[in-house]
């Protein structure tokens, strides 16, 4: 019996500490200018999820002319903006991601959409473990001093833009976004 309750008072122990240890995680907002950012690219990210499963794994590849990105390299290098962009706000790329390679396409669809997967979230934990207060604090991007506010604002408008070139690559390989078709009959 003694054998028991040491067992079980060592597991609570264990639990109790490993979630005293465990970052407390902030809620995400639902109003205000961080909550309007999530919002935004909560759309954005179901869109560029949609259409990069709708994309048949053999278009990946295309590209409309030499030096442009393929299909694969934009989903790509919105993850790894994703990434670059939050850094003013405070959190850096993790050790794991190399920016320098990131658009260089693996060998199979699941792994590009786990790569945009994990940079859309690295861009909104950004924006939700950044203070309320903070939408007027200045930060530098690019060699210019913009405010936190306007740094959400930018990023949400380069997804956008690659948002739109991913929509112009699927339509021109024959693949209706899916948010756009018409509903069967």
């Amino acid at each position: 019996m003694t054998c028991r309750r040491s067992m079980f008072t060592a597991v609570v122990v264990a639990v109790v500490s490993m979630s005293l240890a465990a970052p407390v995680r902030a809620q995400a907002p639902t109003t205000g200018w961080r909550g309007e950012f999530l919002s935004q690219m909560n759309g954005i990210e179901g869109k560029f999820t949609q259409l990069a499963n709708a994309m048949p794994w053999d278009k990946y590849s295309w590209r409309p002319g030499k030096g442009v990105r393929a299909v694969c390299e934009v989903f790509l290098h919105i993850a790894g903006d994703n990434y670059l962009l939050a850094e003013p706000l405070g959190p850096k790329t993790p050790a794991g991601i190399d920016l320098k390679t990131i658009e260089n396409c693996p060998d199979s669809k699941e792994k590009v959409l786990a790569t945009m997967k994990a940079g859309f979230a690295f861009i909104k934990n950004a924006a939700i473990a950044t203070p309320d207060g903070d939408a007027d604090a200045m930060v530098d991007f690019f060699g210019r001093k913009i405010t936190k506010r306007a740094l959400l604002l930018a990023i949400a408008e380069h997804a956008g833009e690659h948002l739109g070139q991913s929509i112009a690559y699927a339509r021109m390989n024959g693949v209706v976004p899916p948010w756009s078709a018409a509903p069967a009959k």
